[in-house]
């Protein structure tokens, strides 16, 4: 007997996991159980894919990470996670064929490459006889659940938020973890696709320089269960206050954990309503509700997140494409010699190179801080959004498909709701407000460590005396900054002056 001339009960259902590595409120994972049918649970790695992008480098050592505790996870109920590699078209259909699958199942994607990849996958399964039911474990609310009343997708994102949440919207409750799951044996060669994590190789070698990332971050759906309820008990009550302050470490770090969905936006977003019910009732927390509350400026980033994906699903790639169009001819300037300084954190402004110093080590950069990098390469240097846009999604560890380049996109002034492009970060003045000691920048900046608060953020302002104390040698123990600020926010003003004249021509 093949294994296509199985019983259909007894032929298995496949769970293809993707952004969703998660056994807790996985809605793919729970049909597939629910069917009574035995599973079995793959990933599929393209590592160059003919349509949609391929992981950066950071990404790819959270994807080794998280595949090998989801791995983990699916041993502790007696069975594994089957690895694929190369065309998804290819492997899942292939591999579904050659086990003789009755179904397969996923949690859905939104950028128009995934999704007309899925569309056809879809298809050619159908055609083989092979069922397929897909779901939301992703947001919560899909794309094209939220339109305006004329049936548009939103473009502003208060509007959004707006109706997003209407009618008292509470999205479903978090499914729980299965309590036993029944696999399905699988020959260890079923078709050429399946492979070891190893040969993935998504590690970084020759050399390793993830030597940051390992001992910033743990993986998987046991640390982001724990970094949730650590954020919650110990930072959500100062959240309006803190947040902006990349010294307090006052943020969730959720956004690795949810560009992997080693934690659904779900189990998130009703964790923060939890923990909102208990200050009320222990009345520790002051103004819980209001509108620049804990509550609701938390949820409201969450808001944010939800918006990019629809962007990301209703208009053109925002990773390529200029939003707003008239920036199409906005005269970006070739400047490799500057985009090396700001990727290396050698622009000569403190906060800036701390930023970019982070990134490196750590694969994550302080929100306020990427908001200041951000506006600093694309308005004081001029150079394009989306050489910025690009790094980022190489060395983040949670840069995602919707949220870096969206985000990119408003702090250059070509997004939607973009901020408006004379709204140009003084990084001194930014340091100053949020960095007041100095304590974020003298740890990433560690050559300005002896500086006081007074001269930390803005070295060449400081005296002979004082440099020499700190023992800072400027252009050379710290380099001069690469442009001047007045200057530069002169000539970005000016050349938006003239994109705007000639949109209106």
């Amino acid at each position: 007997m093949t294994r296509s001339d199985l019983p259909h009960e007894a032929r298995p259902v496949v769970v293809w996991f993707r952004d969703d590595q998660r056994l807790a409120d996985n809605p793919a994972l729970t049909h597939a159980l629910d069917t009574g049918h035995p599973v079995v649970c793959v990933y599929v790695h393209d590592a160059a894919p003919k349509h949609g992008r391929a992981m950066g480098g950071a990404q790819r050592w959270w994807l080794h990470e998280s595949l090998s505790k989801l791995d983990d996870a699916l041993a502790a109920h007696g069975g594994s996670l089957i690895l694929l590699r190369g065309n998804e078209h290819e492997a899942i259909t292939g591999f579904a064929a050659a086990i003789g699958a009755a179904m397969v199942v996923w949690n859905r994607r939104y950028a128009k490459a995934q999704t007309a990849t899925d569309a056809s996958i879809k298809r050619d399964l159908i055609e083989r006889g092979i069922a397929v039911s897909t779901f939301n474990g992703h947001l919560l609310r899909e794309p094209w659940t939220v339109t305006t009343r004329e049936g548009l997708p939103f473009q502003v994102f208060s509007a959004y938020w707006r109706a997003a949440r209407r009618d008292d919207f509470f999205p479903p409750v978090p499914l729980p973890a299965p309590s036993h799951i029944r696999f399905f044996p699988v020959p260890a060669h079923a078709t050429p696709h399946v492979c070891t994590l190893r040969e993935l190789e998504l590690q970084p070698s020759a050399p390793d320089w993830a030597g940051g990332l390992r001992e910033t971050w743990q993986c998987g759906e046991q640390a982001a269960s724990d970094q949730l309820e650590a954020f919650l008990e110990n930072s959500l009550s100062d959240y309006p206050t803190l947040r902006d302050f990349p010294a307090a470490r006052a943020t969730s770090r959720l956004s690795p954990y949810l560009r992997f969905g080693n934690i659904s936006v779900r189990q998130v977003w009703y964790a923060t309503l939890s923990a909102a019910d208990a200050m009320r009732s222990a009345h520790t927390v002051r103004g819980i509700d209001s509108k620049d509350g804990p509550l609701n400026k938390f949820l409201s980033e969450i808001g944010w997140r939800e918006f990019s994906y629809h962007l990301l699903y209703h208009f053109a790639p925002l990773h390529q494409v200029n939003f707003r169009r008239q920036f199409d001819s906005m005269p970006w300037r070739d400047d490799a010699k500057s985009l090396r300084k700001w990727q290396t954190g050698r622009t000569g402004y403190p906060l800036v190179d701390a930023g970019m110093r982070e990134l490196w080590h750590t694969g994550w950069m302080h929100n306020r801080v990427r908001m200041v990098a951000a506006s600093f390469l694309s308005k004081h240097l001029l150079i394009d959004w989306r050489q910025g846009e690009a790094w980022f999604w190489d060395t983040l560890v949670d840069a995602d498909e919707a949220s870096n380049p969206a985000s990119w996109q408003w702090v250059s002034g070509s997004g939607a709701d973009a901020a408006p492009y004379f709204r140009i970060f003084n990084p001194v003045l930014q340091a100053q407000k949020f960095d007041p000691h100095g304590d974020y920048t003298r740890r990433w900046v560690p050559e300005l460590a002896q500086l006081s608060a007074d001269t930390v953020h803005a070295p060449w302002a400081a005296s002979r005396e004082q440099l020499q104390r700190a023992s800072v040698t400027l252009g050379r123990s710290y380099p001069m900054p690469i442009v001047d600020h007045q200057c530069a926010r002169a000539r970005a003003l000016e050349s938006v002056k003239r994109l705007d004249s000639e949109s209106h021509a």
